[in-house]
């Protein structure tokens, strides 16, 4: 498949994200660019866990101490490589444009909601988690803000995870701060901090737009480099401050 046209008036050099304070977390070890987007082969632990071994081993204990207390935590999401990312990505692009009628970039601004771009997902690091409380009666889509507030099937889950998922660093990524820009609350979406901090560390230091713009998958001919510095701003900066 021929690359499309990627960026308009790019003006690439240079680039890469900025640096923010680095938090107490952050260490000196270092990451591959093919890690930080989800295209290396890494190894991971636990059947349908699938984290690194120190998240996993966070995980497990996490899970352990839920259950204890009546909750059974189920993942829903942990690690995605780059290429399933991309499947999730071009099945919301064909949806919205074909099926819903939407232009490129409002169709593009609607899967940013919630959905990342290939190669900019927490979950290509083995990470971060998608979790529920499996003990809870629902029905339909499990990821729904509204199903972890009050009245809903995981209010209980998510009080637990408030008092004690930080007990084990874990912490919320995308908060429902009304100050935070980018992707919206997901209350279920977890990050084990001692590990994503300095990933993100690491992260920051590339070149996105220049990383991009050699990928070839369904929408990027859109992108242009104000709306990926305003994404990388938004959307991979503007998280839970305890995880920067």
């Amino acid at each position: 498949m021929q690359r499309r046209s990627f960026i308009k008036n790019s003006g690439m050099a240079g680039l890469a994200i900025a640096a923010l304070p680095q938090n107490v977390w952050a260490s000196p070890q270092e990451f591959s660019t093919e890690e930080l987007m989800g295209k290396a082969d890494i190894e991971l632990f636990g059947e349908g866990i699938n984290l690194r071994k120190e998240a996993h081993d966070a995980f497990v204990k996490m899970r352990a101490a839920a259950e204890k207390d009546g909750f059974a935590i189920q993942m829903v999401s942990s690690f995605r490589d780059f290429y399933r990312q991309q499947s999730i990505w071009e099945r919301k692009y064909i949806r919205y444009t074909e099926d819903d009628g939407m232009q490129p970039m409002e169709a593009i601004e609607k899967i940013i909601e919630y959905s990342t771009i290939p190669g900019t997902s927490r979950h290509h690091w083995g990470t971060d988690i998608d979790i529920i409380d499996d003990n809870a009666q629902t029905n339909g889509d499990v990821l729904v803000p509204e199903k972890f507030e009050k009245g809903g099937p995981f209010e209980g889950f998510k009080l637990w995870l408030d008092e004690n998922a930080e007990k084990f660093d874990f912490h919320l990524v995308y908060t429902n701060d009304p100050r935070r820009k980018g992707f919206k609350y997901e209350p279920w979406h977890y990050s084990y901090a001692p590990l994503a901090i300095p990933m993100l560390t690491a992260y920051r230091k590339l070149n996105v737009v220049k990383l991009l713009s050699k990928e070839d998958f369904l929408g990027c001919e859109h992108f242009t480099t104000g709306f990926l510095k305003t994404y990388i701003q938004d959307n991979i900066l503007d998280i839970n401050q305890d995880l920067l």
